[in-house]
């Protein structure tokens, strides 16, 4: 049987956050990871060098965000094509919702995440949703499968986003987080926490994350545990301005008088997030709409208490491993984190549950799902 060729298109790796970084660098230590006599994959980039890369990422200049969304465009549907079928490459994966419109041979698979841009359009630029959109769709033309992250995502896509595509859901999985050596304890120190003292929230501050929400129930817990217990929330601003929630929740952590109590840490290395999980009392997730949550599984493979809100997709993900919170509501929250301050057995059930549930997301099922996909005709 011909040996199949693959083109990867790592292009978004210099830009992507979170969820996505996640999900394009696990594939990609993957790929370095097995070796096949079926299938030989091509990157488009250096991933290693396009995720060290901060040129368009954080806070960056406008010049630099109009400049990058035209070379976007012009990679997508100029240059990537070309080199697609230059490399004569049987199959093309695009994991950041865009694959060229051009007509290929190469048959494609598309990730789409969720269905975000359809079901709360309120909070992206109508601008960039004009053509952003109508890219999407064009690029699903010709042979193509797309693939999202959850069967929540799934039936979301299916309802609110017009794709009439055959759907596949292939479960991600978490970050294989380095252990941390000598600076064991430092970060700790640096931030003014004790281990096992502190909630813990790793995630860009995005409204739909509802850290707002987490503030306010975390000032119920300060409030019957004065001085006990500490919030700490990693992650950089929302992806742009009309997602970001960042500033509200800085003013909401002053005027509720947390500053002393909530760390905000801006982005840390892997290593660091590490310690920070490994460290912590419990994991909080209280967003409103996922369409995976990678953090779910990074706090179950770490060994530590996970609370999140009734979101379909959190609760897909977690299954029974989790303690489950109404979302949009603090008080539900803040009942939910005194549970597992008032009770250390229901801790450890949570912590065996979680290992369980975790096993089932690694790197070897994602990567052999996908090959499942490319093998297909």
């Amino acid at each position: 049987m011909k040996k199949k060729t693959v083109y990867v298109d790592l292009f978004y790796l210099n830009t992507a956050l979170t969820g996505i970084k996640t999900y394009m660098s696990e594939f990609c230590e993957a790929v370095e990871e097995n070796t096949s006599d079926e299938v030989s994959y091509i990157f488009s980039h250096n991933f290693r060098q396009q995720m060290a890369s901060n040129f368009y990422r954080g806070n960056v200049a406008y010049w630099k965000k109009l400049f990058y969304h035209i070379y976007y465009f012009f990679w997508k549907q100029c240059l990537l094509p070309l080199k697609v079928k230059k490399s004569g490459a049987d199959v093309l994966i695009c994991f950041d919702f865009i694959a060229p419109a051009w007509p290929l041979k190469a048959k494609k698979l598309v990730v789409i995440h969720d269905a975000f841009f359809w079901q709360m359009p309120q909070n992206y630029n109508k601008f960039w949703r004009a053509y952003f959109i109508p890219m999407i769709h064009s690029g699903l033309r010709g042979k193509c499968t797309v693939v999202t992250t959850s069967f929540t995502a799934k039936k979301a896509l299916e309802i609110y986003s017009g794709i009439h595509k055959n759907i596949e859901v292939i479960y991600q999985c978490p970050k294989l987080l380095p252990e941390h050596t000598q600076t064991e304890g430092n970060t700790l120190e640096k931030f003014g926490i004790q281990p096992k003292r502190y909630f813990l929230h790793v995630g860009s501050f995005d409204k739909r994350k509802m850290i707002q929400t987490l503030v306010d129930a975390f000032g119920v817990i300060e409030k019957k545990y004065p001085g006990k217990y500490s919030l700490v929330l990693v992650g950089e601003r929302g992806l742009s301005l009309a997602l970001d929630d960042y500033d509200n929740v800085v003013r909401k952590i002053k005027d509720e008088n947390l500053t002393a109590q909530v760390k905000l840490t801006g982005f840390l290395p892997d290593i660091t997030v590490k310690e920070l999980y490994q460290n912590a009392f419990a994991y909080v997730f209280p967003s409103s709409n996922e369409g995976f949550g990678i953090p779910v599984i990074e706090a179950m493979n770490n060994h530590i208490p996970v609370i999140i809100s009734n979101q379909d997709a959190l609760m897909e993900i977690a299954a029974e491993a989790a303690l489950i919170h109404e979302v949009g509501n603090a008080e539900s929250l803040a009942t939910m984190m005194e549970r597992l301050i008032e009770d250390p057995t229901l801790i450890e059930e949570l912590i065996e549950k979680g290992n369980r549930r975790c096993a089932h997301f690694n790197r070897s099922s994602f990567f052999n799902r996908f090959e499942k996909l490319i093998k297909q005709p």
